[in-house]
């Protein structure tokens, strides 16, 4: 069985811009030149920016990653790009693309990534608590006090994913509903949400879903849904793309491998002292390529499109 993908096909308009004229056709080629040069030096935009990464996985997201990205801009004196992808598929085709220098991925998008040709090493995961390890809980929800009592229950229901490439709100969900004996193509009406806040809102409303999946972050902060399993997922990696100059990605590590709350705070990062940063921040700790192990044996047991490169 495989799991379908639901990428978005990425259009190449280059030849039609020859209508635009002389001049247009001039700009394209100073464009290229730019794009030529940042590829020959490494980098995705130039030698002194830092382009960072990220899906929106919630509304919070880009505030959630600003004292991180300001710490990085401060310790390596470049200035730190924010790039948002509009999902999981655009963040894998920019890693490929060569157009980010570093980023925060999931578990399953590193993988796949990685699969299709992306030049990225992964030099830590964050965790929110002090004494806690890389990972997280992918979690299997209801709306509260609905009669869907188990994931077996999920069966011919309306159910929430997060997005054909996420981790914790498709990959090990769709696993775990395997492991039922439940398609999560045919057996259940597979909604996708687009983030894992969505994904918790429409299946507290109980109406276009029945149920769902998401991260355990975005269900703790929800009264209108109940956690019915759970399961722990690989924690999701910060990268750093291997064009980049030697001390630049030795700079990253060094930056990003082991960096706590505190240590930002204490550079100046007055940001970093707040509730909503807190709530997603405690410290970061090392990981490598094995860690993603388990996301690829799952990759092999459901034999998910996704994975493939």
């Amino acid at each position: 069985m495989n799991l379908r993908a639901k990428n978005a096909t990425v259009a190449l308009a280059g030849a039609a811009l020859l209508a635009l004229g002389l001049s247009a056709c001039s700009g394209n080629a100073g464009a290229a030149t730019e794009e030529t040069t940042a590829a020959a030096s490494g980098y995705a935009v130039d030698e002194n920016t830092i382009v960072f990464g990220v899906v929106p996985d919630s509304a919070d997201t880009e505030t959630n990653y600003k004292p991180l990205m300001d710490y990085i801009a401060q310790e390596t004196g470049k200035t730190v790009e924010y790039h948002e992808s509009t999902d999981y598929a655009a963040l894998i085709e920019a890693a490929i693309a060569g157009k980010i220098d570093a980023a925060s991925f999931s578990g399953f998008t590193y993988v796949t990534a990685t699969n299709n040709g992306a030049e990225i090493t992964p030099i830590s995961s964050i965790v929110t608590g002090e004494g806690q390890e890389p990972g997280y809980f992918s979690q299997a929800i209801v709306p509260t006090g609905s009669d869907i009592s188990s994931l077996a229950d999920f069966k011919g229901k309306k159910v929430c994913f997060v997005d054909p490439s996420s981790t914790s709100g498709y990959l090990f969900p769709s696993y775990n509903l395997l492991q039922e004996n439940i398609d999560p193509e045919t057996d259940v009406t597979p909604v996708f949400a687009g983030k894992h806040d969505v994904s918790v809102q429409k299946v507290g409303e109980g109406v276009e879903c029945e149920a769902g999946f998401a991260e355990d972050s975005e269900v703790e902060a929800s009264d209108k849904v109940e956690v019915v399993a759970e399961t722990m997922v690989p924690g999701a990696p910060i990268v750093y793309s291997n064009t980049l100059p030697e001390d630049v990605q030795q700079q990253l590590i060094d930056i990003l491998a082991e960096v706590t709350i505190d240590d930002i705070i204490a550079a100046g990062i007055d940001s970093a002292d707040s509730e909503g940063f807190r709530s997603v921040f405690f410290e970061t700790k090392p990981v490598d390529d094995e860690y993603y192990d388990t996301v690829r044996d799952i990759c092999e047991e459901t034999n998910a499109t996704q994975c493939q490169g």
